[in-house]
């Protein structure tokens, strides 16, 4: 795997910066009574906001089959959001690779690249982001990769982005385009590895990429995932330090009680998505009346429990206690709840608790 990176990908972190960049991470969510391009607009619009309340990043994931969430296609969301942005990061949180050839996926983002030079991240992670049907529709039948191609798939991926495959490989005289070879001195965009447990954490040590750990659904490998990583971690051209960014399911409103009925909605949706029956987000009221049996509330309440839920004090309070126990290097929120202006109004809330107001610097040069 070339070694061989751009200036402006390099990364020096300054953990004296006592401000965490903060950012967010976006699905797109489609609630009850919306339609999904009512859902996109509303994704543009929090883009914006996000842009202006001085947020550092806003991601978009790629899940397919599922009704309520309409970020199956990263590439062309993050190309429409690109253009109604000006300065804020835009990435994938993220393009699912075994979903796609490594090939395709350099053309994309070669492309949001040259685009916007500097603005585009491309995190990568190992799941399918669906169920066994939809993940054979989008492979055509090819399933039975193991988790060790998943390297094999990164360094093609990584290849193509530098255009330097080694003589004599069969992709030798291949190039994306656009791409490195095409616009020397341009660079590509930084790549991150996504996971929620040690192999992706392992693996971005190894190769001293930044890491995206999933703590909003796999809070309890949070910790382990982060030793891991850092344990693992080599020196690269890209990171001469690890760098680790957490995902934190977290939802603000101006009293405690409100927040706590707004995030209701996605803890529902949560639960029917885990039984396999995926759907639009409710509403709190359906939510607040929905006949949960034991086991039902005992999984809404462990849902919840790692949810960081509150008026913006104790939000702040939540997000800050989260950032010392596992030392993480930026937050990045995501708010799955119905209604588009309650969204808005949580990260709104959290922005202003959290001191934004321009731009944190996190170190990520771009």
């Amino acid at each position: 795997m070339s070694d061989h990176r751009q200036p402006w990908e390099q990364i020096t972190v300054s953990h004296a910066d006592v401000r965490t960049p903060l950012s967010i991470l976006d699905l797109a969510p489609v609630g009850e009574g919306y339609t999904p391009t009512e859902a996109l607009a509303a994704t543009t619009a929090l883009a914006q906001r996000a842009e202006s309340w001085g947020y550092h990043r806003f991601w978009v994931a790629e899940h397919h089959g599922m009704p309520g969430v309409a970020s199956s296609a990263p590439a062309v969301l993050l190309a429409h959001l690109a253009a109604a942005t000006r300065t804020i990061r835009l990435g994938s949180g993220g393009v699912m690779l075994p979903n796609h050839a490594p090939l395709v996926i350099a053309e994309q983002f070669g492309t949001l690249h040259a685009l916007h030079p500097g603005r585009i991240d491309l995190g990568l992670g190992r799941a399918p982001g669906t169920d066994p049907a939809t993940a054979r529709a989008l492979r055509r039948g090819v399933l039975d990769e193991s988790a060790d191609e998943f390297p094999q798939q990164l360094s093609e991926l990584i290849h193509f982005l530098d255009a330097d495959f080694p003589a004599g490989h069969p992709y030798e005289r291949l190039r994306a385009t656009p791409g490195q070879a095409g616009a020397p001195g341009t660079g590509r965009p930084p790549i991150w590895l996504l996971g929620s447990s040690g192999f992706s954490a392992q693996l971005a040590g190894r190769l001293g990429l930044p890491f995206a750990f999933a703590h909003h659904f796999s809070a309890a490998n949070t910790v382990p995932a982060l030793d891991l990583y850092r344990e693992s971690f080599r020196p690269s051209s890209v990171l001469a330090e690890p760098y680790a960014l957490i995902g934190v399911g977290a939802v603000a409103a101006d009293t405690p009680g409100e927040a706590r009925r707004l995030a209701g909605s996605g803890a529902l949706a949560m639960m029917r998505l885990r039984r396999g029956r995926p759907g639009l987000v409710p509403t709190p009221e359906e939510a607040e009346a929905h006949p949960y049996t034991e086991l039902e509330r005992d999984f809404i309440d462990s849902w919840l429990s790692n949810v960081v839920i509150g008026d913006p004090a104790k939000v702040r309070e939540g997000l800050e206690e989260l950032r010392a126990r596992t030392g993480a290097d930026e937050l990045m929120v995501t708010t799955n709840i119905h209604g588009h202006e309650a969204r808005q109004r949580s990260y709104q809330l959290i922005a202003e608790a959290w001191g934004l107001g321009a731009a944190p610097d996190s170190g990520l040069a771009g």
